[in-house]
């Protein structure tokens, strides 16, 4: 390994040694205590690594010795051979130090804002958007998180012209980052007398959920409509005006709530959707302005780049930034096999930071 890693990985351990002492000891205030353990428990995956690659390397150096000083042949067959086992881990041991030392995405710990749109196809895109939008939520049912619906607009024949909901829990926004851009399905619609199979497409945008001190919004940058709600063929659901509309004019965007009854409790929504809007916009640029440093297989989760296929006849679901195909569209489409294709993406975005930060 590099003496320039070397040393930084002494540091490390030297810090995580210091934060140890530093809260086994007395004299801490409340607010630096939480500090100092964020700051352990950071360090903490680092030390173990380490740890696991010292041990693999002081029994490297031990079994080298007996493989060269033992004078009973068995034994010094023996040495050799876990001499070599222990040679073929030793580069894996390495690989895992250097991936917990790669700079963490500062925006995975949040709680995430899904937005599902149907795309290209008619009602048939707004169908695939319903399933989409279900096999998410099933998909937050599994891993235990809460999955909380923020607005939705049906089309009257089961389709979703859009939906959006909050997911809070563990590790949200890390696991559902890359599922933003286009969804594309292809099978033969209901509808389709002839049997012939369509194409349509869906988009879904993943944000990292924005707190207040994350997005200063100007009160005078709002423009606020409220009106009667109503839902699919105009019927109204609601004899109050109590759906608000929210354009934030330096930007143009617009947020509509009305699943509420209250007009409060939909403006709180709204605001709760408009930051994570802006917040996203500032992290896209930021990602914009650093994007030469890192050309990921992964994509850059653009709305408009197409990531994954669903075909139906044949069974199969298809990511196309790495080349991944499933042939259990039916566990993916239920949530059960979709951490299957996360895994994947994220393993493979950390293969690629790891030999950018090699290159």
């Amino acid at each position: 390994m590099e003496a320039g890693l070397e040393s930084r990985l002494q540091h490390l351990l030297r810090r995580h040694a210091e934060l140890r002492d530093a809260l086994s000891g007395s004299g801490l205030d409340g607010t630096e205590f939480v500090k100092l353990s964020k700051e352990y428990s950071e360090l903490s995956p680092i030390v173990e690594e380490m740890d696991a690659l010292g041990r693999a390397r002081a029994e490297l150096a031990s079994l080298a010795e007996m493989a060269r000083s033992a004078e009973d042949s068995e034994l010094k067959a023996l040495a050799e051979e876990e001499l070599q086992s222990v040679r073929e881990r030793l580069p894996d041991l390495e690989s895992k130090v250097k991936l917990s030392l790669l700079p963490k995405d500062a925006d995975d710990e949040r709680n995430a804002i899904l937005e599902v749109r149907a795309g290209t196809g008619g009602e048939e895109a707004a169908l695939f958007a319903a399933e989409l939008f279900r096999m998410y939520q099933r998909y937050a049912v599994l891993r235990g998180w809460r999955f909380e619906m923020l607005d939705l607009s049906e089309t009257g024949l089961g389709g979703f012209k859009e939906a959006s909901a909050s997911i809070s829990g563990r590790d949200v926004f890390a696991r559902l980052k890359f599922e933003s851009g286009v969804h594309r399905v292809q099978r033969v619609p209901e509808t389709e007398a002839g049997g012939r199979i369509h194409t349509s497409a869906a988009t879904v945008a993943v944000l990292p959920e924005a707190e207040e001190v994350d997005i200063k919004i100007d009160e005078k940058d709002l423009r606020i409509d409220v009106f009667r709600a109503s839902g699919p063929g105009g019927q109204s659901v609601n004899t109050t005006d109590s759906a608000v509309r929210i354009t934030h004019l330096p930007t143009g965007l617009v947020v509509i709530q009305q699943d509420e009854k209250s007009q409060h409790k939909n403006k709180a929504r709204a605001m709760k959707v408009l930051r994570s809007r802006l917040y996203e916009m500032e992290r896209q640029a930021r990602d914009t302005a650093r994007a030469a440093e890192r050309k990921s297989q992964v994509g850059s989760g653009d709305r408009s780049e197409r990531i994954r296929t669903y075909n139906f006849p044949q069974g199969r679901v298809t990511d196309h930034r790495i080349n991944l195909t499933l042939y259990k569209i039916d566990k993916v489409m239920s949530g059960e096999a979709l951490d299957e294709i996360i895994d994947a993406i994220l393993a493979d975005d950390r293969a690629q930071k790891l030999a950018a930060a090699e290159g």
